[in-house]
This record gives C-alpha cells, sequence and structure tokens, in this order.
C-alpha cells in the first residue's frame, strides 16, 4: 500500500511541475494590442495584466465594461475591441 501511496505522490509532483512548467510559457506580464487594430482602440489604449480564477467570465466582464465606457457604436468597432481580447489571452480562455 505504501508503494501505491509513494507512486501517486510522485505522479502529483510531476503533474504539478508540467503544468507549472506550461503556466510559465504562457503568461506575460507586458501586452499591447496588435500592430493590425487602427480603430478607437488603437490609440491611448492601456492593456492590462489580471490574474483570474476565472477567465472566461472576467474576460466577458471587462469586454462589457469597454462597451459601455467607450461606447461601441457599431459591429466593426465590436469586432475590434474583441479580437484584442482573443489576441492578448491564452488560446485556452477564449474557447
Amino acid at each position: 500500500m505504501e508503494g501505491a501511496k509513494n507512486f501517486s505522490d510522485n505522479q502529483r509532483k510531476r503533474r504539478r511541475k508540467k503544468n507549472s512548467e506550461n503556466w510559465r510559457n504562457k503568461v506575460s506580464f507586458s501586452a499591447s494590442l496588435p500592430e493590425e487594430v487602427s480603430g478607437g482602440f488603437a490609440d491611448g489604449t492601456i492593456c492590462l495584466v489580471k490574474y483570474s480564477t476565472d477567465p472566461f467570465s472576467d474576460m466577458r466582464e471587462s469586454i462589457l465594461e469597454m462597451i459601455q465606457s467607450v461606447g461601441v457604436q457599431d459591429w466593426e468597432e465590436l469586432e475590434e475591441l474583441v479580437y484584442c481580447y482573443i489576441v492578448l489571452n491564452p488560446s485556452e480562455i477564449d474557447h
């Protein structure tokens, strides 16, 4: 029984190490808008890095806040805004 426990502990440690290595490779603490963004979000926009336990909900909430505060007027502006969020965030968040 003890051998199984040690094996399980070793697996858990390896998984944690692998996950932390993946996390380190994906996280950036600097962010900038994609070069092809040229509309209302290109000038004076600041990208913030935020740690989140629920990134999908936080991203959705942030997009809604931007829509209200910037005053998105049409479909093109909305597409550009969502595009910025998708490009700046890891791909597993926006699925």
